[in-house]
């Protein structure tokens, strides 16, 4: 696999979890403090830094940092409760 096919998939997927992740909360099959919730936005971050980074999307690299440290904070904050 070529660099350019992994950022393309890496792209492809983060938007496939981050959808997902929204969809199924706003149909409530999900709760928002749910690690599956927390764990699809994480990782769906990581491949939008991967393909913006790769493109020179600084402005969606630092916005999914910052989505992806969210995400690590309330998988986080919810162990501790």
């Amino acid at each position: 696999m070529t660099l350019k096919t992994f950022v393309a998939i890496s792209g492809w997927v983060a938007a496939v979890l981050i959808l997902g992740a929204y969809s199924l909360l706003s149909f409530g099959k999900i709760q928002p403090r749910s690690s599956l919730y927390q764990a699809m936005n994480i990782v769906g971050a990581a491949g939008f830094i991967i393909n913006c980074a790769y493109n020179g999307a600084w402005p969606s690299v630092a916005l999914n940092v910052v989505w992806m440290g969210i995400g690590f904070y309330a998988l986080r904050r919810n162990y501790k409760t």
